[in-house]
C-alpha cells in the first residue's frame, strides 16, 4: 500500500513507553511511522525489545536502531523517507541519572536534539513535536503549574535539559520557521511504562513483598499515556503559526512571534504517594510496608498541571481516572511477568 508523504510520521524513541503507544496508535489508523531508537539499556532492554515486537507487526512500520547523536545516519533516513512531520520523544530519561551521569545526558537530550532540529531544518517537516516536561517548572512555587508562569529554575540535568531543548526549539522556529510544538508531560504511566517510575516500582514491590520507599509529601499529577498519545494526534495537523503581533510585554510565554508553542499534557489531579500507594493496595489485594524518606535536593515537592490552552485548542480532556488506569497497569503487569496474588 502506498503511503502519501502527508500520511508518514517519524517517532524517535519508538520502542520507549509513550513512543510505543504512540506509534502503535498511529499504526492503527494508518499512518506509515519511522521508528527511531538506539535501544538504550537504562532499563530493561528486554521490555523495549518486546515493545519492539508488537510494531514490527504492522506492514506500514519501519524500524531503524539509531542514535540520534550520530548526525550523518540520522540525516539518511530522513532524506529516504522524507517524513511529514516528526515526533520527537528520544530522551535519556531519569532524574536522579542525570545527577550521576550528565555528560549522558547532555548527548542524548541536548545534541541527540540539535541533530534532529538540523534535519529538520534541511528536509523541512510540516510540524515538529517533542517531548518536554513538567520539571522544567523545578523551583516554581505555584500551586498549580502554567505555561504562562516562568519556569527558569530547574533542580536537575534532566530538567535543565529539557528546558533547553524548548529554547532550542524556539531558535530554529523563529530563524528557519520550522513549526515546532513542546509537550510538558507530567508522571505519565500506563502499561508497558517504565519500571524506574513509582507506579511500576511499587507495583514490583507489592508483589514480591518488598518495602517501598516512600516520601509520602510528594504529589504528582499522573497522566495515563492513552491520554497523553490523544493528545499528540489530535496536536499533529495543529500547527503553530507566527503571530507578528505577539511581544513579550502582553504575550503568553507558551508562544512567540515564530511558529511556536508549549503545552502542558497532564491531568490536573495530584495525587500524594500515600495516595497512590493506596489505590495500589486496593488493586492488587496486598497492604504495603512502607520506608519514609525526606525530599532530595532535586525533587519537586508537587506538581500539577494547568491544561487549560490544550482544552482550548484541542478539546483535550484527561478520560482516565487514576483508580481505573491503575487497575489497568496492574492487569497489564501481571499478564507481563506472569505474576499470580
Amino acid at each position: 500500500m502506498e503511503v502519501k508523504r502527508g500520511n508518514r510520521i517519524m517517532v524517535t524513541g519508538v520502542a520507549g513507553f509513550i513512543g510505543f503507544h504512540l506509534a502503535k496508535t498511529l499504526l492503527e489508523q494508518s499512518y506509515e511511522v519511522i521508528g527511531l531508537d538506539n535501544l538504550c539499556e537504562y532499563y530493561d532492554i528486554q521490555l523495549k525489545r518486546d515493545r519492539l515486537a508488537v510494531l514490527l507487526a504492522y506492514e506500514n512500520f519501519y524500524f531503524f536502531g539509531q542514535d540520534l547523536v550520530d548526525e550523518g545516519d540520522l540525516f539518511a533516513v530522513f532524506a529516504e523517507y522524507l517524513p511529514s512531520a516528526v515526533v520527537h520523544l528520544a530522551a535519556q530519561p531519569g532524574i536522579k541519572h542525570s545527577l550521576e551521569d550528565p555528560h549522558c545526558c547532555l548527548q542524548s537530550n541536548v545534541i541527540g536534539f540539535m541533530n534532529v532540529l538540523e534535519c529538520c531544518r534541511l528536509i523541512p517537516v510540516s510540524h515538529l513535536i517533542f517531548a518536554s516536561s513538567s520539571s522544567v517548572y523545578g523551583g516554581n512555587r505555584e500551586e498549580i503549574n502554567s505555561t504562562a508562569t516562568p519556569a527558569e529554575h530547574p533542580l536537575s540535568i534532566y530538567a535543565a535539559t529539557k528546558k533547553t531543548n524548548e529554547m532550542m526549539a524556539h531558535c530554529y522556529s523563529h530563524l528557519y520557521k520550522i513549526p515546532t510544538t513542546g509537550l510538558r508531560f507530567f508522571s505519565v504511566y500506563g502499561p508497558w511504562g517504565r519500571p524506574d517510575l513509582p507506579i511500576y516500582s511499587f507495583t514490583r514491590a507489592l508483589f514480591e513483598d518488598r518495602e517501598i520507599e516512600v516520601n509520602g509529601k510528594i504529589e504528582r499529577d499522573f497522566t495515563y499515556v492513552d491520554d497523553v498519545v490523544e493528545a499528540i494526534v489530535r496536536l499533529l495537523p495543529v500547527v503553530p503559526k507566527e503571530n507578528l503581533d505577539w511581544n513579550v510585554e502582553v504575550g503568553s510565554l507558551s508562544e512567540s512571534s515564530a511558529p511556536y508553542k508549549i503545552y502542558n499534557v497532564g491531568s490536573h489531579h495530584p495525587v500524594s504517594m500515600e495516595e497512590l500507594i493506596t489505590e495500589l493496595e486496593e488493586a492488587i489485594g496486598k497492604l504495603a510496608v512502607k520506608a519514609y524518606l525526606p525530599m532530595e535536593s532535586w525533587e519537586v515537592k508537587r506538581d500539577c498541571a494547568d491544561i487549560s490552552e490544550l482544552e482550548e485548542a484541542i478539546g483535550y480532556r484527561p478520560e482516565m481516572n487514576l483508580s481505573d488506569g491503575i487497575q489497568r497497569f496492574v492487569k497489564w503487569y501481571q499478564d507481563y511477568h506472569r505474576v499470580e496474588v
